[in-house]
């Protein structure tokens, strides 16, 4: 495998994970644009506790998923007092105060970031991709996952069938930012060094835009809309000074033809239809 290849499956892998880490929050109900803030937390955590208290690569990884879940759903209770436009402000605010903090903290490394001692493989990547898309299939199969879409329907409904909202939201907020941790410290270990100005607000736009332009309404969508935002820029490069239009002309597209994301729950509900010979005939 040559090393342009690996290295473009190792950002569709970790690009993969960080809009799982935003799809669990918005199959909730919630649109997270603080994708950056908690990817942040989760690179600048590994790398801390790499560098100041020795931790090994996979102990430092686990340990950076755990404090981004911890951070999500310590953050979850004052962001869930909002709705609507005001908990995206809330959630990009979020982010720009990680920023902040770590531009202000010479412990940090500020703004010349902070240099990894240890690296990982494209395979390890490509590992951890496989188990978090295994992970979020089945949580949207177990009964969290149905309350996680019943809120995200309709939350008047869901409370009335007995679902507690805030808690699932709650959750929901906790186990994006801990997925979306992992991302950051996958990000990390790969590239070896960890600056700030990564982790900028159109780093959180791009992200949501995964999530929107895939689906929210499936676990198939974040795959797909990463995939599409990774992998066809990637594809034009060799239009380079026509890219970047027929990408934004792509995107325009999508919104208009499939304003629900590219991925649908009719969609794959008709898909397996068509491939299931007792699906088709009930």
């Amino acid at each position: 495998m040559s090393g342009y290849l690996s290295g473009v499956i190792a950002i569709l892998g970790i690009n993969v994970i960080f809009a799982y880490g935003i799809f669990v929050t918005a199959a909730a109900g919630q649109l997270n644009l603080g994708g950056a803030g908690f990817q942040a937390i989760g690179a600048y955590g590994a790398a801390i506790l790499s560098l100041e208290f020795g931790l090994g690569i996979w102990a430092a990884i686990a340990a950076a998923t755990v404090i981004g879940g911890l951070i999500g759903f310590l953050i979850a209770f004052p962001i869930l007092r909002t709705r609507g436009v005001y908990m995206v402000l809330a959630t990009f605010a979020f982010a720009q105060v990680v920023v902040g903090i770590v531009l202000n903290s010479n412990y940090l490394g500020g703004s010349m970031g902070l240099i990894m001692s240890d690296y990982i493989e494209t395979g390890a990547i490509i590992w951890a991709t496989l188990g978090v898309i295994l992970f979020v299939f089945y949580l949207m199969s177990t009964p969290m996952g149905l309350a996680m879409r019943a809120v995200h329907d309709d939350e008047p409904v869901a409370d009335l069938m007995g679902v507690n909202n805030r808690a699932v939201q709650v959750a929901a907020f906790a186990l994006g930012g801990a997925i979306t941790g992992l991302s950051g410290a996958l990000y990390a270990y790969y590239f070896g060094f960890v600056e700030v100005q990564y982790f900028n607000a159109l780093l959180s736009i791009f992200v949501l835009l995964y999530v929107l332009i895939g689906g929210t309404q499936t676990a198939w969508g974040p795959l797909v809309g990463a995939g599409f935002f990774t992998l066809i820029p990637e594809a034009l490069r060799m239009g380079e000074d026509w890219r970047f239009l027929i990408f934004g002309v792509l995107i325009v597209a999508m919104m208009i033809l499939r304003p629900e994301g590219i991925v649908t729950r009719d969609a794959v509900d008709r898909i397996r239809a068509r491939l299931s010979p007792r699906a088709r005939d009930a």
